[in-house]
């Protein structure tokens, strides 16, 4: 008797959402190997040649690395100066992104509202509305220098007394002066941390919106406190987005552009050492990274499911 042919089985449900998933990255898999690959490798290329005057490439190995470490003076010094804000800007941003989407993630009225008012920076951030914002800001640059009524001195004045009675503060509480560099540094950039909280703020928010509401109602049950849920439950749920969160602030705060090392890039004239410097940049931008994430993943918590 011949044997009945097997049945295939049918492929399981993460598979077929890891198909689906390879669906939607193909796309862009296919453009980086086609497309970003030849440029990173032209890119890279040339950080060690030079141009000659009758156009030549002419090989120099290291020497445009070396120009951009040791023999640039303003290159290292901006890029250390931009690694001190970063210390004070990412944490800032990610906890204060935290707490808003806490608080727009309760049920009050209006939140929709509330949730489009934190995103709206995100939207004035675009390339056209940015410039918007840099016609505007050189308006009043130039109605200050006309005008003789507010003495912008004067306002600076204020705001340093008030950053002078913070560090008072705390060395008065007897607090370390590293917490209170930090806790000034953060009030001196407390609007672009808030104009950079909204993709963050909204990451958070969809992973609070992710946590089974039976959850919450069984630690109701047991006795739990609103203080205990959030720190035995809410913030192990939500660490892996807010590693994602955290990443994301790391690579957004050094390619904005305000940052002061991508600013003095783009006005290093010699094409070649600029490109040495975007490439160490890139560097120091990766190692971050991965720093970051070795850091927080012995607090980052996975749920484990049954496969």
């Amino acid at each position: 008797m011949s044997k009945a042919p097997k049945r295939r089985r049918a492929a399981s449900l993460d598979k077929r959402k890891a198909m689906g998933g390879w669906l939607f990255v193909i796309p862009f898999v296919i453009g980086l190997i086609f497309i970003y690959f030849p440029v990173i490798y032209d890119s890279f290329r040339s950080t060690f040649i030079q141009v000659a005057k009758d156009k030549q490439e002419i090989f120099v190995g290291i020497e445009n690395y070396q120009e951009a470490l040791f023999t640039d003076p303003n290159f290292v010094t901006n890029l250390i100066s931009g690694l001190k804000d970063m210390v004070v800007d990412i944490p800032s941003i990610v906890i204060f992104s935290l707490f808003i989407a806490v608080i727009l993630n309760q049920k009050v009225l209006g939140r929709a509202v509330f949730r489009a008012i934190f995103f709206i920076p995100v939207i004035c951030a675009t390339g056209l509305m940015d410039s918007v914002e840099e016609s505007a800001s050189s308006l009043n640059d130039y109605m200050g220098d006309q005008s003789q009524g507010i003495n912008t001195g004067e306002m600076d004045d204020g705001f340093s007394m008030s950053i002078d009675k913070i560090t008072s503060l705390f060395e008065s509480m007897q607090i370390g002066s590293g917490i209170a560099e930090f806790v000034v540094g953060a009030v001196n950039r407390v609007s672009g941390i808030i104009d950079r909280c909204g993709v963050q703020m909204l990451i958070l928010l969809a992973a609070l919106q992710s946590i089974s509401p039976a959850i919450y109602e069984s630690c109701s049950i047991d006795g739990a406190t609103t203080w205990e849920t959030f720190w035995k439950i809410t913030l192990p749920m939500i660490s892996p987005m807010i590693l994602v969160a955290t990443v994301y602030t790391v690579i957004d705060a050094f390619t904005s552009k305000n940052s002061s090392v991508m600013k003095y890039i783009d006005s290093v004239e010699q094409v070649n050492v600029q490109t040495a410097m975007a490439w160490i940049y890139f560097s120091v931008i990766i190692v971050l990274v991965i720093v970051v994430v070795i850091a927080m993943r012995a607090y980052v918590f996975y749920q484990r499911r049954d496969s």
